[in-house]
């Protein structure tokens, strides 16, 4: 049977995992338009191709002059200057502006020659039809992006290994790269094991339960960068295991099963991957809660993972093991494996673990007089709705026998 002792941390598992599959952007490359690649990770670093802003410009709207004509100018003694001209939007100024002289411009406008600031309209005002009235001095640069002050020309831009974000992309459109060449998403076959397990379009029997699982992974997948492929539901018969999992290692990078990573009669996964490739199961079994049963077999260079079977053990399984190999594969560096996001919250109540064992509990945030609260949400193992409820998890170290009520911790938020 799979007793404590022959369990692993968290952290020896992530480390045997990470040492097996290093690889990253394991399924090649491809080239994707601009418009599509949001999420995508970045297979090449990027360079500009040009200065960003291609020429100086002003970012108010106002007076385009030259500093200098401005200093010392304040509401007792105002700097008078001669109105030249305006700067039509999307044109290059045909004017050349002289001392003592300004023009109207807009935001985003082309500062026209002799002019190095901007005054904006509040501090400036047409007294007569050809007199600006400023009663504030501007400095050089005031209120103006210079050529190439955002990017110059050949400057890195984003690195190999990013995975791209919205403003990524309007950056990237800024410089005119409308095609980027990315890593293609890892693709995860999902399969669902078990004789008491239906679709979820089905009408369960007595003893039966709806298909939870694959649907959570296939967006907790998704999530991670990679592509699913749903290989549906496997009976609890060795020989239809084994050919299901043949099948979906020749279409795919990695696989995911939910179920059948505990130690019984009917749980056959772990001889049935021993028996598929080389080297086999290399992890069965962590000190953690929920999720303890958890496996991972090298099939042949192929990852594959088996899960078990409850909602909340998936869910928490998938994130630390099965995640950061999926982003790996998928070409993501650096975050692939780094922390979650968390925020420091007061615990409700008290919480009790075990020497020896992690702990993860669900928790639900909640805002009460300008402070954040961590509220444990309790209930059975295979339950899904205290996923729903919960923000993020609470862990209790493997040293610790619990936290007290009131006590202050990390609540790792779910993404």
């Amino acid at each position: 049977m799979l007793g404590r002792e022959e369990l692993v941390t968290s952290a020896e598992a992530a480390e045997r995992i990470g040492r097996e599959f290093s690889l990253t952007g394991g399924s090649g490359t491809e080239k994707v338009h601009l418009a599509s690649a949001l999420g995508r990770v970045l297979a090449e670093d990027l360079a500009s191709p040009e200065d960003l802003p291609p020429f100086d410009r002003s970012t108010v709207d106002g007076f385009a002059l030259a500093a200098a004509d401005t200093f010392g100018a304040t509401d007792a003694m105002p700097a008078y200057l001669k109105l030249a001209g305006e700067v039509a939007m999307g044109e290059r100024p045909a004017l050349r502006v002289g001392k003592g002289e300004t023009v109207r411009i807009w935001t985003g406008g082309m500062l026209p020659e002799g002019t190095d600031a901007a005054m904006m309209l509040e501090h400036a005002s047409v007294i007569d039809g050809e007199t600006v009235e400023c009663v504030k001095a501007v400095a050089p640069g005031e209120n103006v992006l210079f050529k190439g002050e955002d990017v110059t020309k050949g400057e890195a831009v984003l690195p190999r290994g990013h995975r791209l974000r919205p403003q990524d992309a309007g950056a990237l459109a800024g410089l005119g790269i409308v095609e980027v060449s990315v890593f293609k998403k890892p693709r995860v076959a999902v399969l669902s094991t078990g004789d008491e397990v239906v679709p979820p379009e089905a009408a369960p029997s007595p003893g039966q339960i709806r298909d939870i699982n694959a649907y959570n992974l296939i967006g907790l997948i998704a999530e991670a960068g990679g592509e699913s492929l749903y290989r549906g539901i496997v009976p609890d018969d060795r020989e239809a295991l084994r050919r299901a999992i043949r099948s979906a290692l020749d279409s795919a990078d990695i696989v995911v099963l939910s179920g059948g990573s505990s130690v019984g009669v009917r749980d056959m996964a772990p001889d049935v991957l021993n028996a598929l490739g080389k080297p086999g199961v290399f992890l069965h079994g962590v000190s953690i809660r929920p999720g303890k049963p958890v496996l991972a077999a090298n099939v042949d260079g192929k990852p594959v993972f088996g899960l078990p079977g409850n909602p909340a053990a998936v869910a928490l399984t998938f994130e630390l093991f099965v995640e950061p190999v999926v982003r790996r594969w998928a070409g993501e560096r650096g975050a692939a494996d780094g922390p979650r996001r968390t925020v420091r919250a007061r615990l409700s109540r008290r919480l009790a673990s075990s020497m020896g064992r992690e702990d993860y509990v669900r928790v639900r945030l909640e805002e009460r007089d300008g402070e954040w609260w961590a509220v444990p949400v309790l209930g059975k193992s295979g339950l899904i709705t205290t996923l729903v409820r919960a923000g993020g998890t609470v862990v209790i170290p493997l040293h610790k026998t619990g936290f007290e009520a009131g006590e202050t911790v990390d609540v790792r938020l779910f993404r």
